[in-house]
């Protein structure tokens, strides 16, 4: 039953953690750049470093935002089962 609840637990959390990277990443990138959106890969309107640039961030923060939910989620798991 654990592994059912644990399965369950890290789909909703990879999905919230996914939304809430998202939003950051819009954020910073806005603070950073003073522009709305970053560039997309395949835009000819931005150069290498820009693009290169913003997926580098964009990966950061995703990798720190589903470490800290994935961890978070992991802990509330054993103390509400024990496991």
């Amino acid at each position: 039953m654990s592994k059912v609840v644990s399965r369950g637990v890290s789909a909703a959390s990879g999905m919230l953690g996914g939304a809430l990277a998202g939003v950051i990443f819009k954020q910073v990138w806005k603070l950073a750049s003073g522009k709305d959106d970053a560039p997309q890969a395949n835009s000819e309107e931005y150069g290498w470093g820009e693009v290169l640039l913003a997926a580098a961030v964009q990966g950061a923060i995703f990798g720190v935002v589903k470490a800290a939910i994935d961890r978070s989620a992991a802990r509330s798991l054993h103390r509400a089962t024990g496991q």
